[in-house]
């Protein structure tokens, strides 16, 4: 493993991105008999890459290690179920797929996507690396194969026959550290005239909305359309339309097909966004050295903010275990000294312990028994829904707070 290399064009990384200093698996979480135990700690060190401008971390675990049992379920954000359900029907309707079309969604999760076309009656087939995660879909009679997606994968699929009208991607291209093996295949089980729609957070809106949280192991690259469009070329795919999203703060959804497939004109959106991220000095190695110097500062009003409200005897609780919310609490030093402890709507985190900080996760129901002074939103994308989900907060007088772009207090 060189971890030294950009893992698209191979060159010597030699300029930080940022550094958050060193932080375990962001969802390794505890177990009461672990808290005695020690734990791994790994840099979480990002570089960028002045030739082709990807910025990266280098692979410190093993995605077997990392995903092998995942603690995310997909399905339990309705936001985020309101958004694949309004994707489902919008692409059924642009691009004509019926009961004849084969949707294949690679690290398809829980089946909180492929749900929606299977009602369709579409044929579905979801590629899901976590077997406790792709049991729970297949438990909802979406047939999920167990692996990686990868070269492999994808010529033993095409052996069988099973070629992608569809090959949706959202928020795994940046959970791959094989990059350029991940998108050779792509390319191989996409059928001539198929399309593929992938989903990521986009690098201008993590610059310029400071989310370093976002940044944690599991994510190995983050992408400008810059960069993601030259990796796409290099291997034969061109991305033909572009939509920015405002999920997880700020997504991209790329739609791609083969380079060879001429039926798919380039839209005017994708020169568009390129040209912005141009503006904004996305094709400028100076622009990525600034950012390391903005989060610092970041640290530092959370912290005073945090310093200050004990000094005061206000309580405070979490809402969220979010991998985010590790990234922020790990690097920022916030632990039981400053939060009490946090809650989740997930019952695969429930009873269990924020890895590094050792926060307790807890049911929901807790903020009503406790109710604190402030309830910081780690999952700050999602604050609205989590807002009018604890709305009783607020009837005890407690308050809603969000650390990133910046703290802020909701009245």
């Amino acid at each position: 493993m060189n971890s030294r290399k950009c893992r698209f064009c191979g060159n010597a990384l030699k300029f930080t991105f940022v550094g958050l200093g060193v932080s375990p698996l962001a969802n390794s979480y505890l177990k009461s008999q672990d808290l005695q135990k020690m734990e791994r700690f790994y840099p979480l060190h990002v570089f960028v890459c002045e030739l082709c401008f990807l910025v990266q971390l280098p692979e410190q675990q093993s995605p077997e290690e990392i995903f092998g049992e995942y603690a995310y379920f997909s399905s339990y954000s309705d936001s985020w179920l309101n958004h694949v359900r309004k994707y489902s029907k919008q692409i059924i309707k642009s691009f004509g797929f019926n009961s004849n079309s084969q949707v294949i969604e690679i690290a398809s999760n829980d089946g909180y996507l492929l749900q929606y076309f299977k009602k369709e009656g579409i044929p579905v087939l979801g590629i899901e690396p976590a077997r406790n995660v792709a049991k729970a879909a297949q438990n909802l009679g979406i047939q999920t194969i167990v692996k990686f997606f990868n070269v492999q994968t994808a010529t033993e699929l095409v052996a069988k026959d099973r070629y992608a009208d569809l090959l949706i991607g959202n928020n795994v291209l940046a959970h791959v550290p094989d990059l350029n093996d991940f998108v050779s295949a792509l390319k191989i089980v996409l059928k001539p005239q198929g399309i593929i729609t992938m989903e990521f957070p986009h690098l201008l809106q993590l610059v310029a909305e400071n989310q370093f949280d976002t940044i944690y192991h599991e994510h190995f690259s983050y992408f400008s359309c810059i960069t993601v469009n030259n990796i796409f070329a290099h291997h034969g795919l061109s991305i033909f339309d572009v939509e920015e999203l405002q999920t997880h703060g700020g997504s991209l959804r790329i739609y791609a097909c083969h380079a060879e497939d001429t039926l798919r004109p380039i839209s005017q959106n994708v020169e568009n966004l390129i040209s912005v991220e141009e503006k904004s000095g996305f094709d400028q190695l100076d622009t990525y050295l600034s950012f390391g110097e903005k989060v610092r500062e970041t640290k530092r009003n959370i912290l005073e903010f945090f310093i200050q409200a004990k000094r005061e005897n206000k309580t405070i609780a979490g809402y969220g275990a979010p991998a985010k919310g590790n990234t922020l609490l790990n690097y920022c030093g916030i632990r039981t000294d400053f939060i009490d402890f946090t809650v989740d709507l997930s019952p695969h985190k429930q009873g269990h312990f924020l890895p590094g900080t050792h926060i307790p996760i807890y049911h929901p129901d807790k903020i009503k028994e406790i109710k604190p002074d402030y309830l910081v939103i780690l999952p700050w994308n999602l604050k609205d829904e989590i807002m009018e989900q604890m709305s009783h907060v607020r009837d005890s007088g407690g308050q809603f707070v969000t650390l990133i772009p910046e703290v802020k207090v909701y009245p």
